[in-house]
């Protein structure tokens, strides 16, 4: 029997400590592989966002829409006009669905729906919902009579087609033009599906809450933009016809598609000017908006 030799023992050697976690080369490759799936999953993401903005959009639209149909089926197929004045010029019988003119400033008129919008005989038939008058991707802000920021409470336009239809035949017609229909009652339309009531105006553009676009000469590259349609949804925008249903459209031309917003600062948007590569935009909003007498 061997005896263990007493006295102090050498130690034995320690195994191999695993290392634990990462170099730094190691963190910054980590770190630049989940900055390229950044880079290609935000702009998804961004388009993912900006479609259920449309349907939202759309959805407002269809509401508004139908109620505009609804107030006409109840009031002896008379129409809500989309300007002022109609209340002497038919006897009563027709209302500016929105009077006011907006802008950036802190005028009331900006940010108190009671200003305007709730004074309209349609206020009732949307079901009081102030939500369905802006387009969700229109971020314009105003200050109100308290210095606070706040969004401002209108997007949406009516076509003037509904209104005097002064821009029609362009400025000269005034409202005598007699080149392109106008519509007072809701069986006169012709072609429901293909006339436009109501459209999402570009931030810069919108005043009035009717959108002028010219007709005449739209369907030649010498066309007018009138006032700007808005481009939020990719490139696109809402309109609401005269049928009950609404769609998203979306742009060709540059000039349209990617027309610059200011929201009031840093620069303006120019109205009234040729249409240039988007010509054929608006020979699309002349399609969908009358016909020629």
């Amino acid at each position: 029997m061997i005896t263990p030799p007493s006295g102090p023992q050498p130690r034995r050697s320690d195994p191999v400590t695993r290392r634990v976690g990462f170099t730094l080369i190691e963190l910054l490759v980590v770190i630049a592989i989940i900055a390229i799936l950044a880079s290609m999953l935000l702009p998804a993401l961004a388009k993912a966002k900006a479609k259920a903005q449309g349907i939202m959009c759309m959805n407002n639209g269809k509401q508004l829409s139908l109620a505009w149909r609804l107030y006409a089926e109840e009031n002896n197929d008379w129409l809500m006009a989309a300007q002022d004045g109609f209340e002497a010029a038919a006897n009563g019988k027709r209302s500016n669905w929105c009077s006011g003119w907006i802008n950036f400033s802190s005028d009331r008129v900006n940010w108190d729906i009671t200003n305007d919008i709730a004074r309209s005989p349609l206020w009732l038939y949307t079901g009081k919902s102030a939500a369905i008058y802006k387009c969700p991707a229109d971020l314009a802000m105003v200050r109100n009579n308290q210095g606070l920021s706040v969004p401002r409470i209108r997007s949406i336009s009516m076509s003037q087609v509904f209104g005097w239809g002064e821009w029609l035949d362009g400025s000269a017609g005034g409202r005598s033009q007699r080149v392109w229909y106008t519509y007072e009652k809701l069986s006169g339309i012709f072609g429901p599906s293909k006339t436009w009531v109501f459209v999402d105006e570009h931030p810069d553009s919108i005043n009035d809450a009717a959108f002028a676009n010219q007709c005449t000469r739209a369907d030649t590259p010498g066309a007018q933009i009138i006032d700007f349609p808005a481009n939020y949804h990719n490139g696109a925008c809402g309109f609401a016809f005269s049928d009950g249903h609404s769609e998203i459209h979306r742009w060709v031309g540059g000039k349209i598609r990617n027309a610059k917003i200011y929201f009031g600062r840093g620069g303006t948007l120019a109205l009234n000017v040729p249409a240039g590569d988007s010509w054929k935009d608006v020979m699309w909003m002349m399609e969908n908006s009358t016909v020629r007498r």
